[in-house]
């Protein structure tokens, strides 16, 4: 019997060898308004914070409520992305996001926002489990940190934009309006991607007859991932690379207007825009570098991740430590460049080691562990801030960004342990059982 590889199945007609990129850019706006939704909440803490009279502990538990439902939720979003079209996760998650955005903006109690960006959280949570899978079907490991860092670049471009419009909305009219304008151009868009977006069968660009396969059971999948020893390493990497990244995205303009002067909309630009622009930079760069070493040795991908969190460490000190505007910026540019490196291969190195069959819920699973534990960050900078042991609150959170960054050393060495050590056998296990039946 002939084993041929799988076409997407579709009513349109077949799908042009380019499509695949095509996918990758849709779903690259859906994830700009996935991030710009999520970001536009912290630019605007100091209007929060002088309308209501919220307390930095407060803002932090604002800023960590998303974070702890999506990390909850996300191994059954990864586990029903296993199961289900993935096209209707990603499009029906921005439609349910979208409107919660909006629903942000008739907010006035810390509970309320609390509860919303809790929501958000869970409409939010759907989509990266969904999409990295979708994506992984259209593009083989040839070219599969390319298109994946291609599609983080729209992190970045949404966590500043986020950020910055917002800020810009709340220092000269309201902060409201950046929540309708998010939330109503997400909801617009997720209509008109329903026309284009076409679900592949699974394992497809791997040569995998997946779809003839019925699905398998929760346990399966989960211990398709926890059975490998490099999934741990990069779940534990993932759990303190977000600590410090829901620090940054959380406080950074905040720290910024009250260390250095900067005005909201200054704050809320320079605040995404020296780190994340920085890391679009990278992480393309990155991907492509990353690809190319792990077709000449197995652990590759991983590596450049070490490099990036270990690197990184410096920057992120210098961050919270400077007095210097100067230091600052070319710090914060330097830890960009570094983050860049380590994102290109969050999930591309995950899917070295797990069949195609549950990298949904590998990525849940991924989701779960780095952000229900990395979101404890904001809350715990806030409450810092409010109670740590130094002369001012403001000296209070610079000290405990500075610190931060002994995350990065550590997530650094667990990976080079699972590069060097643990991904050669867990990689040769993963590609036994995604080779396709035999003739």
């Amino acid at each position: 019997m002939t084993t041929t590889t799988p076409k997407p199945q579709s009513d349109s007609p077949a799908l042009a060898p380019s499509y695949k990129w095509w996918v990758v850019f849709m779903l690259w706006f859906i994830c700009f308004f996935n991030y710009a939704d999520r970001q536009a909440i912290s630019s605007v803490f100091p209007a929060l914070q002088k309308e209501f009279g919220f307390t930095a502990t407060q803002l932090g538990q604002i800023g960590s409520a998303f974070g702890y439902v999506y990390g909850a939720c996300a191994i059954l979003a990864g586990y029903v992305g296993d199961r289900v079209a993935r096209r209707h996760l990603i499009l029906g998650g921005c439609l349910f996001w979208s409107l919660i955005t909006v629903a942000t903006a008739w907010c006035g109690k810390a509970w309320q926002f609390v509860t919303v960006r809790a929501l958000e959280g869970l409409g939010e949570t759907f989509y990266f489990p969904a999409s990295m899978s979708l994506v992984s079907d259209y593009h083989s490991p040839k070219t599969r940190s390319r298109a994946m860092s291609f599609h983080q670049s729209s992190v970045y471009a949404g966590t500043v934009l986020g950020s910055w419009v917002a800020a810009i909305l709340a220092q000269h009219y309201n902060w409201r309006y950046g929540f309708y304008l998010f939330g109503g151009a997400g909801f617009v868009l997720a209509i008109v991607l329903y026309r284009f977006l076409v679900e592949p069968p699974r394992g497809a660009s791997e040569q995998v007859v997946a779809a003839s396969e019925p699905p398998v059971s929760f346990w399966v999948a989960v211990g398709d991932v926890v059975r490998r020893p490099t999934a741990w390493v990069l779940m534990l990497a993932f759990v303190l690379a977000n600590f410090v990244a829901t620090i940054f995205l959380t406080w950074t303009p905040k720290f910024l207007m009250d260390k250095f002067d900067f005005k909201m909309a200054t704050a809320g630009l320079s605040g995404a825009a020296f780190i994340h622009l920085a890391s679009a930079f990278a992480v393309p760069l990155a991907g492509m570098l990353a690809d190319k070493l792990a077709q000449r040795f197995v652990g590759g991908r991983i590596l450049v991740q070490a490099g990036g969190l270990l690197l990184g460490a410096t920057f992120v000190f210098f961050v919270g430590s400077t007095t210097s505007v100067a230091v600052l910026l070319a710090s914060m540019v330097a830890f960009g460049l570094c983050k860049g490196c380590y994102d290109a291969g969050i999930f591309a190195s995950l899917y070295d080691v797990v069949p195609p069959r549950s990298r949904a819920t590998a990525a849940g699973l991924m989701n779960t562990v780095g952000w229900g534990l990395g979101s404890f960050g904001p809350f715990l900078t806030g409450w810092y801030t409010d109670n740590g042991p130094h002369g001012s609150p403001l000296e209070n959170m610079s000290h405990f960004i500075a610190y931060s960054g002994s995350a990065y050393v550590i997530g650094g060495v667990l990976l080079l342990i699972g590069g060097l050590f643990l991904v050669r056998r867990d990689y040769a296990g993963n590609l036994a059982r995604s080779k396709p039946p035999a003739q």
